[in-house]
């Protein structure tokens, strides 16, 4: 099973920050930041906060799944289908990837404050309800690497369809020193 912004063979380098030490005791290195896929940038900083555009779970550029998260049990099964499992950790792997968004334009993720909030995006079922638990993935996964200050609010919404028929999307708004 791939994780979270695998490194490529061979491209192991010292972790820059305490943040990338943590995420590196949990197996995870920060990737290149995922290049648009529209006409917008990947993080933009107002004031003492970074926005994070929507980040997609790619793992070594690519993504590893795509269509509607689903407990199996409902739509048509000629429709691909996430589990709420897989989609889970899809989420973290779209939090690591935001981070490496605020990174882009901070340099520095110990400058991190304070994680003021996130918003997902489940590409769902319509009979789905299960949004806050694949979340959870993206939320969890902030509050190992970050501790107190990767407690956020959050949203977790359903949608019909997101961008390359990816089962989430993760954004952040990220306060800095």
């Amino acid at each position: 099973m791939s994780t979270p912004a695998e490194a490529p063979a061979g491209a192991e380098t010292a972790p820059t920050s305490a943040v990338e030490q943590r995420l590196a005791e949990l197996g995870l290195t920060l990737p290149a930041v995922a290049a648009p896929v529209a006409a917008y940038v990947p993080a933009v900083i107002s004031g003492n906060h970074v926005y994070t555009s929507g980040q997609l779970p790619f793992i070594n550029g690519k993504l590893e799944a795509t269509g509607k998260v689903s407990l199996g049990t409902e739509g048509h099964a000629d429709e691909p289908t996430v589990s709420p499992e897989d989609a889970h950790r899809y989420a973290a792997v779209c939090a690591v990837n935001a981070l490496a968004a605020v990174k882009s334009v901070i340099g520095d993720l110990d400058r991190i404050t304070r994680i003021v909030k996130v918003v997902g995006f489940v590409s769902s079922d319509p009979t789905f309800t299960g949004q806050p638990g694949v979340i959870n993935g993206a939320s969890e996964l902030l509050g190992r690497v970050l501790g107190d200050a990767g407690q956020h609010a959050r949203s977790a919404v359903g949608v019909s369809v997101l961008p390359l028929d990816s089962p989430v999307e993760v954004e952040l708004i990220a306060e800095f020193s």
